[in-house]
């Protein structure tokens, strides 16, 4: 087995602010859940009516799991097979194994049996980087020569998977989780070339498509030397190739900009104002970058939201 991808963050130079990880990968597996079941479930995808898909409601899966639950944690109701079924997809993101997570893993799965009364697909996928070695799939309860219940669940363990076996898959999701895979130090690079490569081959919109750079820029991260190779790479490439990549990196820095400038109007006007109306929020979210800039230099001019926004 390769080792896993490492890199002296004191030489990085795409250091992150700090991540809400849960939260991130709630966002991926939430906008590209059909794609992440096709990409690592494919028996599941066969039968699994993309129409009916309905993500469950935050609070009603907080009291199943009586406060229990982590922002990354989805449960989703689908058609399956032609009938109703959920699905409990759990991410594991700590930076170890939590012990007794096959039990909470069980627990969750009855207590949402035992509310709805419909089958439960129970799926957890482990994102930490450390330990290599396999994790459990089952919880097993037991005496001797006689075993009361043994439950399984699927498991996807990203550190154990290879990247090169997904590259070729022109798949967001599996995109995206490329970059908690193993990766061998010589082939950082070469992993952010074909992320870049099967973006520009997706086109997705603005939006999605920084959601998978934002991801990928959180979990592969690239020192100095490493962009400069990467340049260089990107440099070889076919010219059209190249143009579509420029295109989309400008893309993406222009959303990241206004995301940047919208959140810094809503927290230093919220500071200054008070809780902006939906109306204010809605004119925000509607402002292009110009707009933006130009509202972020009157904050300390004026004395409301209406004030601000008035032309």
């Amino acid at each position: 087995m390769e080792p896993a991808q490492t890199v002296d963050q004191n030489q990085a130079i795409e250091q992150s602010p700090t991540v809400d990880h849960d939260r991130l990968f709630k966002e991926l597996l939430t906008t590209f859940f059909v794609e992440f079941v096709a990409a690592f479930l494919p028996d599941v995808a066969a039968y699994l009516d993309t129409e009916s898909i309905e993500f469950l409601d935050k609070e009603v899966f907080t009291d199943i799991t009586q406060g229990q639950r982590y922002e990354s944690d989805i449960v989703v109701k689908a058609r399956f097979q032609g009938q109703e079924a959920f699905f409990l997809l759990l991410v594991e993101n700590q930076s170890t194994p939590q012990s007794g997570f096959p039990k909470r893993m069980f627990t969750y799965f009855a207590r949402f049996h035992e509310k709805f009364d419909l089958p439960v697909y129970p799926v957890v996928i482990y994102s930490f980087d450390r330990p290599l070695r396999r994790q459990p799939a089952t919880y097993q309860v037991g005496f001797p020569g006689f075993v009361v219940n043994r439950f399984q669940f699927r498991v996807i363990q990203l550190n154990r998977l290879r990247w090169r076996d997904y590259v070729a898959t022109p798949n967001p999701a599996a995109t995206a989780l490329m970059s908690k895979m193993q990766i061998a130090q010589r082939d950082r690079v070469r992993v952010r070339l074909q992320y870049l490569r099967l973006i520009a081959t997706l086109r997705l919109d603005p939006a999605r498509s920084q959601l998978i750079a934002g991801f990928v820029r959180t979990y592969l991260q690239m020192t100095r030397l490493e962009l400069a190779e990467l340049q260089q790479e990107v440099g070889l490439l076919p010219r059209e190739e190249q143009n579509t990549m420029i295109t989309l990196t400008n893309e993406w820095i222009e959303t990241g900009q206004v995301t940047a400038q919208r959140n810094l109007i809503l927290r230093l006007g919220t500071k200054r104002f008070g809780e902006p109306a939906a109306a204010t929020r809605a004119a925000l979210e509607a402002a292009d970058l110009p707009r933006l800039e130009i509202l972020v230099d009157r904050l300390l001019e004026v004395e409301s939201w209406a004030e601000l926004l008035a032309d």
